[in-house]
């Protein structure tokens, strides 16, 4: 793996969208998303690109999926720039992916080429997408969220958003959770183990369910829900990479491959 290539293109991409970000607090609508499609672009080409040095797609360890999910973040904060002109929004994706990038970048054991068997399931690149995208979606929801609850005034606007976002993201939840109980039929020989990971991608999902379910039974309680899907969100960070550090996730998890 060349890690200069690797370096360069993820710099270029976030010095892309760092500029999108700035024409945003200019109130420059197009060259806001002009740049940071630009930055999209070439890190989609970043991706490409590992995909054809690997010889598989970039999605196979936790450090390749944060990779995946430093491309996703621009894409929904160019959403909702688009539609609600939030001026911080292009600033926190670009944060968020820096972080994200640079975590990888300094970890030599982020790329293998290797696969262990259960990996080479056709149902593997269908489940880690649509998580990694839920994960986008779901993290942009939880930033509104919280950008909403300091706000002074009534976060009705913002409600809207979170509900579309939080509503795309719980769907897609639910497709990775399908694809991933085909996966392991084929691989494991079961639908559902109640492993570490798969429990909390359970609780992980009810937890957006009760988000939608307040915000449909109680629409008035607007800071409760989005109280829930902050909380959510941190439940998402367990389910993704929290769960790897549990005692009882080590030497039984069917999902830590190391």
């Amino acid at each position: 793996m060349n890690q200069e290539v690797l370096t360069t293109i993820s710099i270029a991409s976030l010095i892309l969208w760092a500029i999108g970000a700035g024409y945003a607090y200019k109130d420059n609508r197009r060259k806001a998303l002009a740049w940071t499609a630009g930055g999209i672009i070439i890190f989609g080409m970043l991706i490409a690109w590992l995909w054809i040095k690997l010889e598989r797609p970039p999605i196979s360890t936790v450090g390749e999926t944060r990779i995946l999910y430093s491309f996703f973040l621009p894409l929904a904060g160019s959403v909702i720039y688009a539609r609600l002109r939030y001026k911080w929004i292009l600033t926190f994706t670009t944060l968020m992916s820096a972080i994200f990038v640079g975590i990888s970048l300094f970890n030599p054991d982020t790329f293998s080429k290797g696969l262990v068997p259960a990996l080479q399931s056709p149902w593997f690149v269908p489940h880690v997408t649509l998580y990694i995208l839920a994960y986008a979606l779901l993290g942009t929801a939880a930033a509104t969220a919280i950008y909403a609850l300091c706000l002074r005034h009534s976060p009705g606007h913002e409600a809207s958003i979170c509900d579309s976002l939080t509503s795309a993201g719980t769907a897609l939840l639910t497709l990775g959770m399908l694809t991933g109980a085909l996966w392991a039929k084929e691989s494991w020989g079961h639908y559902w183990t109640w492993d570490p990971k798969e429990t909390w991608a359970a609780i992980t999902w009810f937890s957006y369910l009760s988000y939608i379910h307040l915000r449909h039974g109680y629409p008035r309680k607007t800071r409760i829900a989005f109280g829930v899907l902050i909380f959510s969100f941190l439940l998402l960070q367990m389910c993704w990479w929290g769960v790897n550090i549990l005692p009882s996730a080590k030497g039984q998890s069917l999902h830590i491959y190391g």
